[in-house]
C-alpha cells in the first residue's frame, strides 16, 4: 500500500480462459501482439495467450487514445497520492454474455526490483457506470477483482534499510547493527571519497539487480536516524534523517511510515507533507512524502524533516520512550536496533552530587538586538559529604540549549578558590615582636 512503482514502471499480465483477444487498448499497450496470422483484415491489437500490458509514456500520446489515470510511463505513487493507474481494453472471442464470459486466470504485476504475489480473480458485483450528464446509468457485463502483494522475502531475504537512534540527553549515538541488510555487498561497495569508480552508471541498476552502495558497517540501501532533539514544556522536537547510501539509485516517489504512540499529536512536519494513518481507530502511525528528488549518494543522498508533537499523559524520557516502535521506507520494513542498545535516560549516581535536570523557558528568548538575555537562580540544599567550594566543584559538568551541547571552557580555566597564603610561625612571629620592642626601648 505504501510502495510507490518508480520508472521504468509497472506491468500487468494474466492468461485467457478460452481464446481471446485484444482488438484495441486506450492508456496501455501490450508488449508482444503475438501471432495473428488467423486474421486476415482487421488485425488485432494483441494475440497472445498470456498478454503482458505496460503504461504509456507521458507527453507522446495523442488524446483520443488516452484514458483517465494513463500515460504515466508505469509510475505508480503509494497509497494518498496519485495511486491510480487506468487503461481500457476491448476483448474479442470471449462471449457475449454472463454464461460464456470466462475469467482470466494466473494474474501477475512486475515492477523494477520489487516482487508481488496476486491471487486469483474473485467476481464482484458489476460496475455501474454514469453518463456524462449523470442522468443515467449503465453496468458492465461482468466485474472482477484481483489483489496483488507485495512480498519482501521473494525480492530478498534481508532488509533495505535500518534505523538508527539519539537524543540529546545522551552522548550516545546507536548504529544501525552490522551487516543489518546482509554484507554480500561489502566486497564491492565504494569507500566514502573514491566515488570515482562509480563514473559510469551499470545498466543492471534500472531493473534493480544491482547496487552500487557506499561502504558502511550495516551495508543497507537506505538509513533512517531519528533524533530526539528538544523537549519543550508542552512539546517535544525530533529530527528524522533520511540517507541514500546508493549510487545511483533515486526516489522520485517515495515515503516514510513511522509508528509511535504519540502521532495522535503530530503539531508541525516540517519540509515533508505528512498524513495520520487510522487503523481501527488507533491514530499511531503517520507517512512523510516527500516532494523532492531523492538523490542518490553521489549527489548527497540526504534529506531531512523535523517533527513537533505535543506531550500527552503518556510522555516520559526514560525507558525508550522517544524513540519510534517502527518504520518503514517505501513500504519495506526498517530494521530497528536491539532496545537494550537505545539511548537511554542516564540514571544519577548514588556516590556523588551531579544534578540531572531541565530548565525550562516560558518567555520569548529575544535576539541581541532586542537584549538578548534571560536569566534564572536556583537555591539547591547541601550534600554535607559531597559538598566543597574548592576544586571546581559547584559548576556545571555539562549544558544543552534546544539540544545542542554547549561547548564548556577548559577545566584549568575554571574560577577556583583562592589558595589562602601561608601561616607564619609563631615562634618566627615571637622573635619579630621582641625585635620590634627592643628598637622602641632604645630610644
Amino acid at each position: 500500500m505504501y510502495r510507490p512503482i518508480p520508472s521504468p514502471g509497472w506491468t500487468l499480465g494474466w492468461t485467457w480462459a478460452k481464446k481471446e483477444v485484444i482488438w484495441s487498448m486506450v492508456g496501455a499497450e501490450a508488449i508482444d501482439q503475438g501471432d495473428c496470422s488467423d486474421f486476415k483484415t482487421n488485425i488485432p491489437h494483441s494475440c497472445e495467450r498470456s498478454p503482458a500490458i505496460i503504461d504509456l509514456l507521458p507527453g507522446r500520446v495523442p488524446e483520443n487514445q488516452q484514458f483517465p489515470g494513463c500515460c504515466k510511463g508505469g509510475v505508480l505513487s503509494s497509497h494518498g497520492l496519485d495511486k491510480v493507474a487506468a487503461f481500457q481494453v476491448r476483448v474479442g472471442h470471449s462471449g457475449t454474455s454472463r454464461k460464456t464470459v470466462r475469467v482470466p486466470k494466473r494474474f501477475y504485476l512486475l515492477g523494477p526490483g520489487a516482487s508481488y504475489a496476486c491471487g486469483s480473480a474473485i467476481v464482484v458485483p458489476p460496475s455501474v457506470f454514469l453518463s456524462d450528464d449523470g442522468r443515467r446509468k449503465t453496468r458492465a457485463m461482468m466485474t472482477w477483482t484481483v489483489t496483488c502483494t507485495y512480498s519482501p522475502m521473494l525480492v530478498s531475504k534481508n532488509p533495505n534499510c535500518c534505523v538508527s537512534l539519539s537524543s540529546f540527553y545522551n552522548p550516545k549515538i546507536t548504529p544501525c547493527s552490522n551487516c543489518a541488510c546482509g554484507c554480500k555487498l561489502k566486497l564491492n561497495c565504494t569507500k566514502r571519497g573514491s566515488e570515482t569508480s562509480t563514473d559510469s552508471k551499470p545498466n543492471s541498476v534500472a531493473n534493480g539487480e544491482a547496487q552500487p552502495l557506499q561502504c558502511t558497517q550495516h551495508m543497507c540501501p537506505i538509513q533512517v536516524h531519528w533524533h530526539f532533539k528538544v523537549n519543550y514544556r508542552k512539546y517535544w522536537r525530533v529530527k528524522v534523517t533520511i540517507t541514500n547510501l546508493n549510487y545511483w539509485m533515486n526516489y522520485s516517489h517515495w515515503n516514510l511510515v513511522l509508528q509511535h504512540p504519540n502521532l495522535n499529536n503530530v503539531v508541525r512536519v516540517f519540509n515533508f507533507t505528512y498524513k495520520p494513518l487510522l487503523f481501527h481507530s488507533l491514530n499511531e502511525s503517520g507517512v512523510l512524502y516527500g516532494s523532492e528528488l531523492f538523490m542518490g549518494a553521489r549527489n548527497g543522498g540526504n534529506v531531512h524533516s523535523e517533527m513537533i508533537l505535543g506531550k500527552d499523559e503518556e510522555f516520559r524520557l526514560d525507558g525508550g520512550w522517544g524513540f519510534p516502535r517502527k518504520i518503514y521506507f517505501n513500504g519495506d520494513e526498517c530494521l530497528m536496533p536491539s532496545p537494550d542498545s537505545y539511548p537511554f535516560l542516564p540514571k544519577p549516581p548514588n556516590n556523588n552530587g551531579v544534578l540531572y535536570g531541565l530548565k525550562y523557558g516560558s518567555e520569548l528568548l529575544m535576539g541581541a538586538r532586542n537584549g538578548g538575555n534571560v536569566h534564572s537562580e536556583m537555591i539547591l540544599g547541601k550534600d554535607e559529604k559531597e559538598f566543597r567550594l574548592d576544586g571546581g566543584w559547584g559548576f556545571p559538568r555539562k549544558v544543552y540549549f534546544n539540544g545542542d551541547e554547549c561547548l564548556m571552557p577548559s577545566p584549568d580555566s575554571y574560577p577556583f578558590l583562592p589558595k589562602l597564603p601561608s601561616i607564619i610561625q609563631p615562634s618566627l612571629f615571637a622573635a619579630a615582636l621582641l625585635f620590634i620592642l627592643l628598637a622602641f626601648s632604645s630610644f
